[in-house]
């Protein structure tokens, strides 16, 4: 799409200046600005936007004149882990044959070894003896234990481990370390072999871990995953934060007639989320935000937590920062969101165990927003026909297009259709 360029922020969320003066250079009235999620490389958030983008042009009135905008920001990707093809899963011949999972077995692939090097620089003999252990699958309890000393020190708790504040669930304070790697390993790994086998689908011999031990370092791998999870949902954060939220409150000064519309699939809806508390007060320049399967709280723009009503969530009020809606699209074929951001989130645990879904630790791209009195909920069919309230947090059950992909992301990704664009335009109030 033209005209693009691109918002490119560290892990502190420091931003290099030659996106910002390309991106202050774009002459439109309506800037979208789309940032991806956790799990991507370069070419892959490249490929998602311009995917993404390819339906707009047509889709908006005689008056609006689009500029776009990529938000790049270093997230890890799992090279072994597939993700659905943005152009096969949206072209009209496109089937509903399942999206092959990831490969199997549990050894590190040389690409996926290279990106956790470049992910957690200077852990490499620790990364070498974690490829070792996956590769051979030992059955002894010291093997696992060794690798769950080996995730701590990659993921910088050694010995500093202690349970997660219990009652915010993945927006609670971050000082906190997840009580996942401080847990009795063996224990943790079979709640995340369990866990793989839920999100391929009905339960399985083959993939329990009760029925077999070694499939136990299905769930080590998956625990190396999550401590990936650990450091990228912190730094989705505080590049919203730090780095998003200031570069557009720049750009508003700079070109104050600017219309920016923000969209963010997975973390990446954290991203811009996030950005929202960088918005000066009473500042009018972001005009609607759209989250494609957000991976974060549900609760967060809740002013009051329904299982601890002297807190709030991490963005309560911030909705009214927007000069127009936000608009949470959603899918019940999630199973990251479904079965591992709850999984992730719960981490202290409780009498039921970490499995399992609970309305305390669900996603906003799970169920769309919880807990805000007036959010309205309706179906993609409804959104598309008579469009979404003009403020306000509005769900949009996606689930009749974000419906494809295999285990164990399941839909997360498919979210490039024309359906949702449509929703973003609506949103921002640029339609024909």
């Amino acid at each position: 799409m033209s005209p693009y360029a691109e918002l490119v922020f560290d892990a502190q969320g420091d931003a290099d200046p030659t996106g910002l003066r390309a991106v202050a250079g774009i002459d439109a009235t309506d800037l979208l600005v789309f940032a991806h999620g956790w799990n991507s490389d370069r070419p892959t958030s490249t490929r998602l936007f311009d995917r993404f983008y390819a339906p707009f042009p047509g889709l908006v009135g005689p008056g609006v004149r689009l500029g776009y905008a990529g938000v790049v920001w270093p997230s890890i990707r799992f090279p072994d882990e597939p993700i659905p093809d943005f152009e096969s899963l949206t072209a009209p011949e496109a089937t509903d044959a399942p999206v092959p999972g990831p490969a199997a077995g549990t050894a590190l692939d040389a690409a996926t070894r290279r990106a956790l090097a470049e992910f957690w620089p200077g852990h490499g003999p620790q990364l070498d003896r974690m490829a070792e252990l996956l590769s051979a699958r030992p059955e002894s309890q010291e093997a696992l234990a060794e690798f769950g000393r080996l995730v701590r020190q990659v993921a910088g708790v050694g010995g500093a481990v202690r349970a997660a504040v219990e009652g915010g669930g993945a927006d609670a304070p971050e000082s906190g370390v997840p009580a996942i790697f401080a847990e009795d390993v063996r224990e943790v790994c079979r709640t995340l072999a369990d866990g793989l086998a839920a999100a391929a689908g009905p339960p399985a011999p083959e993939l329990s871990a009760a029925g077999d031990p070694g499939a136990l370092w299905d769930g080590a791998k998956e625990l190396l995953r999550q401590a990936a999870y650990y450091e990228m949902k912190k730094r989705a954060g505080t590049v919203g934060e730090r780095g998003l939220g200031p570069a557009l409150a720049e750009l508003a000064a700079r070109r104050p007639g600017l219309r920016v519309h923000l969209i963010g699939h997975s973390f990446g809806g954290r991203v811009v989320a996030f950005s929202l508390r960088a918005v000066p007060a009473g500042a009018r320049h972001v005009k609607s935000l759209t989250l494609l399967q957000g991976a974060f709280s549900h609760y967060a723009f809740a002013d009051r937590l329904p299982h601890d009503t002297g807190r709030g969530g991490a963005l309560r009020g911030l909705q009214h920062r927007v000069d127009g809606p936000v608009v949470a699209c959603h899918s019940k074929h999630d199973a990251a969101l479904r079965v591992f951001y709850p999984l992730a989130s719960r981490m202290a645990g409780d009498s039921a165990g970490l499995l399992g879904f609970d309305a305390r630790w669900g996603a906003i791209g799970h169920d769309g927003v919880q807990a805000v009195p007036g959010a309205v909920r309706l179906t993609l069919a409804a959104a598309l026909r008579s469009g979404v309230p003009a403020s306000g947090c509005v769900s949009v059950d996606a689930a009749s297009v974000v419906r494809r992909g295999g285990p164990p992301a399941g839909a997360h990704s498919d979210v490039c259709h024309a359906e949702l664009a449509r929703v973003v335009v609506a949103a921002g109030r640029m339609g024909r």
